[in-house]
């Protein structure tokens, strides 16, 4: 017998195999997985382009501001006056190309109340502080905003310890604290759009929102882009969710002042993950949190961001399953986790499943048979078809969603250059769809055994759901951040000013230029 012959052999043979029940069984469960992220997605997208229609019906009436407030009446000066204080805390690490302008959307909102921002960092040789301290000093007379220098954590992750720092060092008459990542582009309303919220129900808890991914062009960047969006769903609620992004926080700062519900102490007391904390806390203690629809972000990925980037990513973000703060808060992240590994190979199954048909109908045709000499293949094919459809709804129900909250940002951002879609290859995010699923299992795995992970250069140990040993070792560690590249030192820690200028205009380049991704 040839080898061909043995191949042909071979792949009949493991085309009927996938024929048997639990094979089908397998396939139609893959079936049902893209249509229920397809209807989740119609449902987001649903969410979103309400919010669009009012907008634009406000414009119609005359209300040239609605990307601030639909009712223009609050604009008015005796509204505006008493608007409440807010302090918006960002914990820094590194500096890369997008920086530069994430930080002026975020100094520049368009909030009429009183408006502090706080820029913590670990360190100033911390590439960071210096670019910071550059832009802050060409808004020193415009914004209320400052550096603050945390220290190195020893009990908690650096971004923890970098936002209870900020909290510590909020303005005395702050009535909310907004946690705010640095890689990501707020609205001019953002900001006022979540204080009013609060404002309208005393009862929330925690506002959060979520990010609008915008792939570089790399296989890396959009795993990134397809892992956030089937989370994204979650987030365009329109109001109650049990989700929480820790990239865009607004609390009550008397939560903080007095420790309720142990928030600080949780958080400080061995704190890994900030929004994982948070939720488990809120959960607890039956807190409301909540996502307006406006509150979605646009997320520029880094240029260069390659697979083994991606990877570390994937790893923080299964190795958050191993975090925890109650037993209750355990039993919540095994499930997720196994529900999670679960579908993440349920989803991947029928595609390797529908390789094996396809390549034993194309070597059962070329050798001159008819597919009706035999049962396999036609059957294997009949179900590759059904496969084929639910794939193509599955991601125009994506590109929807995506389409939408472009849209969306469009509007809430008149003053940017317009996102467009035109740059997304949908080639690719199939592909990042079979990579994502397959690897978030085995990362997870390997999360759970390992109990430890790099983040941003620093390597934490988890015992027991928390963090019992930090270790700092620059010249072991990533030199960049994962999505966004940022530089996490500079030459012998300090960046020199060299390399700071070269970096800044970059920066200014991106800023000022349109992307792959703008029109």
């Amino acid at each position: 017998m040839s080898m061909f012959d043995s191949i042909d052999a071979f792949l009949l043979a493991a085309s009927r195999a996938c024929c048997s029940p639990l094979a089908i069984f397998i396939q139609i469960q893959g079936f049902f997985i893209c249509l229920a992220l397809a209807l989740g997605w119609v449902l987001a997208a649903y969410v979103r382009r309400r919010e669009i229609r009012q907008m634009k019906d406000c414009m119609k009436q005359g209300n040239t501001f609605a990307f601030l407030y639909h009712d223009i009446n609050d604009l008015e000066h005796s509204n505006q006056v008493n608007l409440p204080r807010v302090t918006v805390v960002m914990p820094l690490k590194g500096f890369g190309e997008h920086n530069l302008h994430n930080w002026r959307t975020q100094i520049t909102s368009l909030y009429g109340g009183p408006l502090e921002f706080l820029f913590v960092v670990d360190t100033t040789e911390d590439p960071a502080y210096h670019a910071v301290s550059r832009l802050l000093a060409d808004f020193k007379d415009d914004v209320d905003a400052r550096i603050v220098v945390a220290g190195m954590s020893t009990t908690c992750s650096q971004k923890i310890h970098n936002q209870l720092v900020g909290v510590e060092n909020m303005h005395k008459d702050t009535k909310y604290v907004l946690f705010l990542d640095d890689d990501v582009r707020v609205h001019p309303g953002s900001i006022g759009a979540l204080t009013a919220e609060m404002e309208k129900n005393p009862d929330i808890f925690i506002q959060t929102g979520y990010p609008l991914d915008l792939p570089s062009g790399s296989l890396g960047s959009y795993c990134i882009y397809e892992y956030h969006m089937p989370c994204s769903m979650g987030f365009a609620t329109g109001g109650k969710t049990f989700f929480l992004w820790g990239g865009c926080m607004m609390m009550h700062a008397d939560d903080f002042r007095s420790d309720r519900h142990g928030i600080v102490s949780q958080l400080r007391d061995g704190g890994y993950s900030d929004d994982m904390t948070l939720a488990a806390i809120s959960g607890a203690h039956k807190r409301l949190i909540t996502s307006p629809p406006v509150a979605v972000f646009p997320h520029p990925l880094a240029t260069d961001l390659n697979f083994g980037r991606y990877w570390n990513y994937l790893r923080k973000q299964t190795f958050v399953l191993e975090s925890y703060a109650t037993q209750v808060n355990w039993i919540m992240n095994r499930a997720l986790f196994s529900t999670h590994c679960y579908f993440s190979w349920g989803f991947v199954m029928p595609y390797v499943i529908a390789g094996i048909h396809v390549a034993a109908a194309l070597r059962f045709y070329s050798k001159g048979n008819l597919l009706g000499e035999t049962a396999s293949p036609a059957c294997g094919l009949s179900l590759v078809g059904c496969l084929v459809v639910c794939t193509i709804i599955e991601l125009l129900s994506m590109w929807n969603l995506t389409r939408i909250e472009v849209q969306l940002c469009n509007l809430l951002s008149p003053e940017a250059p317009p996102l467009s879609l035109a740059s997304y290859n949908w080639c690719l995010v199939f592909i990042a769809m079979l990579v994502d699923n397959f690897l978030y299992p085995i990362s997870a795995v390997r999360s759970h055994f390992s109990q430890s992970i790099n983040w941003s250069g620093i390597r934490y140990h988890l015992r027991n759901g928390k963090i019992n040993k930090i270790e700092r070792n620059k010249d072991k560690g990533p030199k960049f951040t994962d999505l966004g590249g940022k530089h996490l030192y500079g030459k012998n820690g300090v960046q020199n000013n060299a390399a700071f200028l070269s970096s800044l205009s970059r920066s200014l380049a991106h800023w000022r230029q349109p992307k792959k991704y703008d029109v």
